[in-house]
């Protein structure tokens, strides 16, 4: 199931990986934090392989450089954390992504949007959900329940209500 994309223009938080810059729609965005401790979680799969304190709740700390086959980098003083609201399984679920740089909220028109092509990508065309054309430069705007049902399976979530159960 693909969460269905507003008609509209979209409203979307870009950011950074490795060059290339991304955006997610605003309204997944919680938060934008500055870089936090992090605890290792031994045997997680890269993609998810730490987790955070979030306002005293553990939420994973997911990298989408791996699920882009992206190198790691080192953080940096523009690293940032940017915390989602995601449905997985059903289930509303606070998750981390790394971000080597968060630029700003813009709004993206449709018509400069288009799906990804079936070939000629360095990345899974299933993991991108469109490609928008702005200034020369290329936004991928990321399709989250894709990347999350392959690269997800061990992840270790929190759903929000079960913090306060």
């Amino acid at each position: 199931m693909t969460t269905e994309l507003p008609t509209g223009p979209i409203e979307a938080l870009t950011f950074d990986l490795r060059g290339e810059t991304f955006a997610l729609e605003a309204g997944l965005v919680r938060e934008v934090l500055d870089l936090l401790p992090e605890t290792d979680v031994p045997g997680a799969p890269a993609f998810v392989g730490a987790v955070i304190n979030f306002r005293g709740r553990v939420i994973p700390l997911v990298d989408l450089r791996v699920a882009f086959d992206m190198e790691a980098a080192e953080p940096t003083i523009d690293s940032r954390i940017v915390v989602i609201e995601h449905a997985l399984d059903g289930e509303p679920t606070l998750i981390g992504l790394r971000a080597d740089k968060v630029h700003e909220v813009t709004s993206i028109a449709h018509d400069i949007t288009e799906d990804a092509p079936r070939v000629g990508l360095k990345w899974r065309a299933d993991f991108i959900r469109l490609l928008a054309r702005r200034d020369g430069d290329v936004i991928v705007i990321p399709d989250l329940d894709q990347i999350f049902a392959a690269r997800g399976q061990t992840a270790v979530v929190t759903p929000i209500n079960a913090a306060q159960a």
